[in-house]
């Protein structure tokens, strides 16, 4: 699914959602994903995470800044923690450094067997207006089919990393 044009975007569904079956438990996947400086080692855009404003965990209202890059293109973005409930919910709000919104990112983990189901749901935010400008900065046109194919591969390497196997970016 590509980014709708600037005059049919909607905010009311997902772009891009995926999920996988970890053999962990909900507490463990939970440390992983609400660590944005752990996690920029699973995922393909978002390449390094630092915490700002004086944050150092992952708690609601709490905030971290993203480096990410796509090819040669380099940008940066700000996360604000918008619900963190070990165990079962970690989610943030993106915008870039100058107050445009982005993207909502949520992961939802829930105990299946003796390990856990991760579910990652991504909603685009992005202002009609600065959808051309986001094209041009990350250089990508299908943001949602993107989305889908990013979160997939993290999934992955989520699941791999918690369950001592080997992987690599």
């Amino acid at each position: 699914m590509a980014t709708k044009p600037r005059d049919s975007l909607t905010y009311s569904e997902p772009i891009a959602t995926g999920e996988v079956t970890i053999g962990a438990g909900p507490e463990q996947v939970y440390r992983l994903v609400s660590d944005p400086v752990a996690m920029s080692e699973c995922t393909e855009e978002l390449r390094k995470a630092r915490w700002i404003r004086g944050a150092t965990e992952a708690r609601v209202g709490n905030w971290f800044a993203g480096s990410n890059r796509n090819g040669l293109r380099r940008w940066v973005t700000h996360a604000e923690i918008v619900e963190a409930e070990p165990g079962r919910r970690f989610a943030y709000r993106v915008r870039t450094p100058f107050f445009v919104p982005i993207s909502r990112w949520e992961y939802d983990i829930v105990p299946e067997g003796d390990g856990s189901r991760l579910t990652v749901t991504n909603w685009l935010r992005v202002p009609p207006w600065f959808v051309p400008l986001a094209i041009l900065i990350t250089g990508e046109p299908d943001r949602a089919g993107t989305n889908q194919a990013n979160i997939a591969t993290t999934l992955q390497r989520v699941k791999a990393r918690l369950e001592g196997r080997e992987w690599h970016r």
